[in-house]
């Protein structure tokens, strides 16, 4: 418990000090804030990814092996390029999972395996209950048509053909007539802001307008996951941006398993409920963004995350800590007085049975109705003051600092009943601006290998068509 810097009274006279006062605090967080295990998720997995190794060249087969004694990429050189070592995660319903990594991490190879368009070296890519590492040709094109669907980074559309027919194409596959197709199309075009542009030629659109015909097709075939590869990255940065808002706008109404492929930090921080870090075809580190910054796994990821804007990242929830001085409703002036007394504070926030917020009571007022009252008074609900603005778990730190310099307590944070579940200190605020302490630099973006070329590859690609 940090005292406070202020001096407190515990005689029965009100303290004359005029200094703000705090709330003292346990330093331990609360369940689902930052470095707790999360909170129970009990969504089914969508994509699950175990063990998998991809390597290109005459001796994939050895080079895993090796791989799996402890070998590094640079060590198997001689057997083929391992652009995949051992990557495994688990991706739940409606979740946004962002893999992200600078050129050579592995990431582009990764989404291929994922659609099956390339075959793990050893390992399992479980969608649902298919393994694609072992399916057939045949299934393989069923599962593309019906369970996962893919948006490119260079659009991938047909010259020719309209806007309704580009997005219409995947149903087409399917089979699906002409009229229905056409009609789930324009809904999709409809859901991307494109309604009206269905007649037009993909020459005629933006290349932001071109992207939200790829995604309104990928949404067309209405398939369980949907795996986009650097699917903004050719876009200027003000549509980019447009396009990061409308996905997560859909992923609000249509609660799409996302996979999402990115080099970019901001983006992946933006888009992601869970990102996935690689490096030299590895996975560093998988968690949230908050966890990501304020717990980095090793001095890589430190530096990769060094220059984010904690503010616009890091919430709420992740900061705040547990209060200690928390007074009930009716518990009377007597409870009130010596609970302050006791955690040497001049206030405290009060809470009903449900722990709904109802104000603050200071000790001088608490004090002055003992006098009073005496024990006959059994409520302090005549001497709580409202007015309390407290934030929710999920407001950004940004919005933080200013009800943090206008409030003389620890902000108060509440759910959405308005429960207490944590304050803010002023000094827990500001230690969460400061990254975490890098031990010895180390460098970033030196690998300068490309994701493995393809040629290489003695993996046979049978029904890997697009």
């Amino acid at each position: 418990m940090t005292a406070s810097s202020t001096s407190t009274s515990t005689s029965t006279e009100p303290p004359t000090s005029t200094a703000p006062v705090l709330i003292p605090v346990e330093t331990e967080p609360f369940p689902g804030a930052h470095g707790t295990d999360p909170l129970p998720d009990d969504r089914p997995v969508a994509v699950s990814v175990q063990g998998v190794y991809k390597v290109f060249g005459r001796r994939p087969q050895e080079a895993v092996r090796r791989l799996k004694d402890g070998a590094g990429r640079a060590d198997v050189k001689s057997l083929g390029t391992a652009a995949v070592i051992d990557a495994s995660f688990d991706v739940k319903q409606g979740e946004i999972f962002v893999v992200m990594g600078l050129s050579g991490s592995g990431k582009s190879t990764l989404i291929r395996m994922l659609n099956g368009l390339w075959k793990p070296t050893a390992g399992h890519v479980l969608l649902g209950d298919d393994d694609l590492a072992t399916v057939n040709a045949k299934q393989l094109r069923a599962l593309r048509r019906s369970r996962v669907s893919m948006v490119f980074q260079h659009f991938a559309l047909l010259p020719h053909r309209t806007v309704l027919d580009n997005a219409a194409y995947p149903l087409e596959i399917q089979g699906m007539g002409k009229a229905e197709r056409r009609e789930k199309a324009q809904q999709a075009l409809d859901l991307v802001g494109l309604g009206g542009w269905q007649d037009s030629l993909p020459s005629q659109l933006s290349g932001g307008m071109r992207q939200r015909v790829g995604l309104a097709r990928a949404l067309a075939a209405d398939t369980d996951v949907l795996l986009m590869d650097e699917a903004f990255s050719a876009l200027d940065p003000l549509i980019r941006r447009e396009m990061q808002e409308q996905l997560l706008d859909l992923q609000q109404t249509l609660g799409k398993t996302i996979i999402f492929i990115t080099h970019d930090l901001n983006e992946a921080m933006h888009l992601g409920d869970r990102i996935a870090v690689m490096r030299d075809g590895r996975t560093v580190q998988i968690g949230t963004a908050e966890e990501i910054l304020s717990d980095p796994a090793n001095d890589y990821v430190a530096q990769f995350v060094a220059d984010v804007d904690r503010t616009r990242v890091l919430t709420a929830a992740s900061v705040m800590v547990r209060p200690t001085a928390v007074v009930p409703l009716g518990g009377g002036p007597r409870v009130a007085s010596r609970t302050m007394r006791e955690a040497q504070v001049s206030a405290a926030y009060v809470v009903d049975r449900q722990r709904v917020l109802r104000g603050v009571v200071r000790d001088a007022d608490a004090v002055a109705l003992l006098k009073s009252s005496g024990d006959h008074a059994t409520s302090i609900e005549s001497i709580v003051h409202d007015g309390v603005a407290p934030v929710s778990v999920d407001t950004p730190l940004a919005e933080l600092f200013a009800p943090a310099a206008e409030s003389p307590l620890p902000v108060a944070v509440t759910d959405d009943k308005n429960r207490l579940v944590g304050v803010i200190p002023r000094v827990t605020l500001l230690e969460a601006m400061v990254p975490p302490t890098l031990e010895e630099p180390d460098a970033v973006g030196q690998d300068t290998t490309e994701d493995a070329p393809a040629p290489q590859d003695t993996t046979s690609t049978e029904g890997a068509d697009a």
